[in-house]
């Protein structure tokens, strides 16, 4: 990896050098790296009169639009920490929980799109504009929170040092350039951003930015990769198989994009198979990585994967250092299955409450040197060749009638059905067996699937306990997370004993 550069002296400087280069295009309309830097040294001043106190966090509520990025980067160019907190709903509610939790005094929302000073009458006049704020490499600016889907969610504070090492590494990676067209399909509160839009604006790209209210209308995301010719596509699973079923009988292709990346969850292996045909000029790469760690490890797609099982996480990113511990506690050196423990250069120091670091951080010695690593909570499976595949999580490892079962392997086989498109698996008490295993699945339209066909199915590829014991068939989509990811709790809901085997799901 080549010397970072700093994130927001580098946009600084684009904004200078190509006032008129575009940034953003939010609804149609692009914003200039000029218009954006003008908004962000306009919330600058406002930042420094309304919350003087240069260690106290900000809070910004990540709707997504121009104005919200201009607030971040008018934090970056205060050397301001900043915790991204959810948008507000429909409704106008607003949750800042974990602002409380962070300490934060202050909730900045964006002041709007006005910007002060000259305007495009004066294309080639160059301001002077202040100098970002000299900040320590340890100093934290970017503050996230984790899903939550495995409890309370945690703020994970990231060093500008490891912002800057990630973001000069996806972009020498990603060949992100003045002028490259990226699609931003994820909330500004997931940390996939830091990828999409952080380093697309740190190189002079242009960042094409999805609205979350259309992030599940098929049509809409097509016509905003095609007609803006996006080159680079980020996001979870469920994206690319809203369109990889939007065009399966018109043969669409999206022709310009260069690089696909998914990462997130597992991708099906039946979409897996139709990249090719949706992007027939992109490279194929799956990502994987934790909030905590940022991306740790990457692979690119090239034909040699196996058909029938979950496509590989590949090898670490440059500096990334990764050990797998078995359930002795041991670190397994050749083929076996165990907990992936990742250490980055990309990596959180620990949490803000550092009381919850004590179970997901370890120490290892290893390959002569002693680090401290992540623990993912993903189980993993080391094969004969090096390849590393992802089996599971330890909190999907639950004991049906006193046999070990992990959820995660009987959502795959549910998903591997043809007919069906999503598929959540759950544990639910029982006063005789201890838990059993209850399942939600969404079948493709059209789709006359019912709960006898799908439990042949699974009978023939699970073990008796792992066979679900309701199967319930809905036809509207399952409900996500704000990152894409299956929303247990509700599913849960849904799983109760009360609920049909089949129907649409409430």
């Amino acid at each position: 990896m080549t010397q970072q550069q700093n994130l927001v002296g580098s946009f600084v400087s684009h904004a200078v050098d190509h006032p008129g280069d575009p940034a953003l295009v939010w609804h149609g309309e692009e914003t200039t790296y000029r218009e954006l830097h003008r908004l962000a040294e306009r919330e600058r001043l406002r930042i420094a009169r309304l919350a003087p106190d240069e260690d106290e966090p900000i809070g910004i509520p990540a709707a997504k639009s121009p104005s919200t990025i201009a607030l971040v980067l008018a934090c970056l160019l205060e050397g301001r920490r900043f915790l991204l907190l959810p948008a507000p709903t429909p409704e106008g509610r607003a949750s800042h929980a974990s602002a409380e939790r962070a300490g934060i005094r202050h909730v900045l929302s964006p002041e709007g799109p006005r910007a002060p000073g000259p305007g495009p009458e004066a294309p080639d006049r160059r301001a002077e504009p202040m100098a970002p704020r000299a900040t320590d490499p340890g100093d934290v600016s970017f503050m996230f929170t984790t899903s939550g889907s495995t409890g309370r969610p945690k703020i994970v504070p990231l060093s500008t040092g490891a912002v800057d090492r990630f973001t000069t590494w996806a972009g020498e990676r990603f060949g992100i350039r003045r002028g490259t067209t990226v699609l931003n399909y994820a909330p500004l509160t997931f940390d996939l951003c830091l990828l999409d839009v952080w380093t697309t604006l740190k190189y002079g790209g242009r960042v094409v930015l999805v609205d979350p209210a259309r992030a599940t209308h098929p049509g809409h995301l097509l016509d905003l990769v095609d007609r803006h010719a996006v080159q680079l596509v980020q996001a979870v699973p469920m994206f690319y198989q809203l369109l990889v079923g939007a065009t399966a009988e018109n043969g669409r292709r999206l022709d310009t994009v260069e690089h696909v990346v998914f990462t997130g969850d597992s991708l099906p292996a039946r979409c897996l198979a139709e990249l090719p045909r949706l992007f027939p000029g992109a490279r194929l790469h799956n990502v994987y990585g934790c909030t905590e760690t940022n991306d740790s490890f990457l692979h690119e797609v090239d034909g040699t994967e196996p058909a029938d099982g979950p496509v590989p996480i590949g090898r670490p990113l440059p500096g990334v250092h990764a050990v797998i511990v078995g359930a002795d506690g041991g670190i397994v050196t050749g083929p076996g299955t165990g907990e992936l423990h990742v250490a980055t250069p990309f990596q959180t120091d620990g949490y803000l409450d550092r009381a919850q670091d004590a179970d997901r951080f370890a120490t290892h010695h290893h390959d002569g040197e002693t680090r401290r690593y992540f623990r993912s909570g993903d189980l993993v499976r080391r094969d004969r060749d090096g390849r590393i595949t992802l089996e599971g999580r330890n909190d999907h490892q639950v004991k049906v009638r006193g046999t070990r079962v992990n959820t995660h392997e009987v959502e795959q086989v549910l998903l591997d059905h043809p007919e069906v498109v999503e598929a959540a698996v759950v544990a639910v008490p029982d006063p005789v067996a201890g838990r059993l295993l209850r399942s939600v699945v969404r079948r493709a339209p059209d789709s006359r699937l019912n709960s006898l066909a799908l439990r042949r199915h699974c009978a023939q590829r699970l073990p008796l306990t792992a066979v679900p014991s309701t199967l319930q068939i809905v036809d509207d989509p399952l409900p996500r997370t704000s990152t894409g990811k299956i929303d247990r709790a509700p599913v849960e809901r849904v799983c109760s004993p009360s609920q049909p085997t089949e129907g649409t799901a409430p």
